[in-house]
């Protein structure tokens, strides 16, 4: 439902029949969206860019934990993030919403705390984009009325 994201496939997929947790392991293509000026560094000039994603869904405990990770540029970039969506303890039918997110460029001399800020916007700006999908799929899955 992102617009920068190309495919998905899902690689893994389980049930734990004693705690009912579902876990999948996904593969994502992305769109580069490296700005143009920075891919004149070759190592940046691909086309796409593959991330890892991780989930574990607890219907019973109504919580799901997702983990993911860039796998291209692994040899001079560290890009992980970390999501929880849980029932909210204030009121039951809220969902909280954790985020944290590292980053780390190595390898690319005084152009790592550029890429650095990049990677850093562009993550926050997924994490908006991310909880407006979330809230229209809770909306079309569940039919409750969104908190304007």
């Amino acid at each position: 439902m992102d617009k920068n994201v190309i495919s998905v496939i899902t690689v893994e997929e389980k049930r734990d029949v004693s705690t009912g947790i579902i876990y999948r392991k996904r593969i994502a293509v992305c769109q580069n969206v490296v700005p143009e000026i920075l891919r004149k560094v070759s190592i940046l000039k691909v086309p796409s860019i593959q991330l890892e994603e991780e989930s574990w869904l607890n219907p019973q405990e109504r919580n799901m934990d997702i983990r993911s990770h860039c796998l291209t540029w692994t040899q001079y970039a560290s890009m992980k993030e970390e999501s929880v969506f849980r029932e909210s303890v204030e009121n039951p039918n809220w969902t909280e919403f954790i985020q944290r997110g590292r980053i780390s460029i190595t390898g690319a001399g005084f152009l790592n705390c550029i890429l650095e800020t990049f990677a850093s916007t562009f993550l926050r700006q997924g994490a908006q984009r991310g909880i407006r999908i979330m809230e229209m799929l809770l909306k079309e899955q569940c039919g409750a009325p969104l908190a304007e």
